[in-house]
């Protein structure tokens, strides 16, 4: 039987989600306006490029480099995460996109391209006796590349849409995203060791910053009344929506390389490496990429995603550990 104290990570979750959600919460309640929103905007703004910063500088990626050998592993998890995931994505926009607006599919699109998470999924991956050196280079891969093709994707996808990425994007995604990034690749050979040490204090700051980014998105949709447009059967259908992607991404990520031979630990990492998405790169990329009357909309399936896949993985993880050979 799992029990919560078996899986660290949600220990460490769990406070984060609930300030996501008291942000959100907060925001209908007391919306930020005035002096306090331009303030808020200007701070965010800053702490999303140290943010980026500092993921730049954590990241080893001569290492990540060096364990791309093994194609095959990395190869299905950069498919799932970048091909699979956007084709379940326009699937499910397709199919109930009569239901939602176009911020709500706006936002299960930009959800689809996000990247892997790091810390969760190489958790998960242990706990359940998988590759953990390939889930390491796969979530670390799928953040480098993150950077370039989820705005790419999300462009590819949403141009065509009142609620996708503006013409001023790419300059806001390289002024605010790619350059302080690329200024922690370099200086990583400098402070990458420091930051990696310091990773437990370093990561009150992310969580900071994205907590923030919800209460300023959700207030700015609270103030402009686009939350008139969501009701209960928008939510159950996000919802819905999410549950699908994750279940159809599990049973994908499971049974596929199973085709070509991969081993249990590889198959194991696939599952987590490849399901898992990156809420502390997804909703700072989110307030780059759209226009802010539509951010919160946008950024809502995201946030509901994320405690889904940490119940479910966390589960899982849990069953395949005691089912290890």
């Amino acid at each position: 039987m799992l029990r919560w104290s078996t899986v660290p990570v949600l220990r460490r979750v769990e406070p984060f989600v609930l300030a996501i959600l008291a942000a959100v919460a907060v925001a209908a309640l007391l919306p930020a306006g005035g002096a306090f929103a331009t303030g808020l905007s200007w701070g965010t703004t800053v702490g999303v490029g140290l943010l980026f910063f500092v993921h730049g500088a954590r990241m080893a990626p001569a290492e990540a480099l060096r364990g791309l050998h093994d194609w095959r592993l990395q190869g299905s998890v950069a498919l799932t995460t970048y091909v699979l995931f956007p084709l379940l994505g326009v699937l499910l926009v397709l199919a109930t996109g009569r239901f939602l607006g176009e911020g709500l599919a706006a936002g299960l699109l930009f959800l689809a391209v996000l990247p892997s998470t790091v810390q969760s999924s190489v958790v998960f991956t242990a706990q359940a006796g998988g590759n953990v050196p390939g889930a390491v280079v796969s979530a670390t891969a799928s953040n480098l590349a993150g950077v370039g093709f989820t705005p790419l994707l999300a462009a590819l996808l949403l141009g065509s849409t009142g609620a996708g990425p503006d013409a001023g994007s790419i300059g806001r995604i390289i002024l605010q995203l790619l350059v302080p990034f690329l200024v922690g690749l370099a200086a990583g050979r400098f402070v990458g060791g420091w930051v990696r040490r310091h990773r437990r204090p370093l990561s009150s700051l992310d969580r900071g910053v994205i907590v923030a980014v919800v209460y300023a998105a959700f207030s700015r949709g609270v103030r402009q009344g686009v939350w008139q447009q969501v009701g209960p059967l928008e939510v159950a259908v996000v919802v819905g929506c999410a549950a699908l992607l994750l279940a159809a991404v599990l049973a994908a990520t499971w049974w596929a390389p199973r085709l070509w031979g991969a081993s249990r630990p590889d198959r194991v990492t696939t599952v987590f490496c490849g399901s898992n998405k990156s809420l502390a790169t997804g909703l700072p990329m989110a307030t780059v990429l759209f226009d802010p009357h539509v951010v919160g909309l946008v950024a809502l399936p995201v946030v509901l995603y994320h405690p889904l896949q940490i119940t479910v993985c966390s589960f899982l993880a849990g069953r395949m550990a005691l089912a290890r050979p």
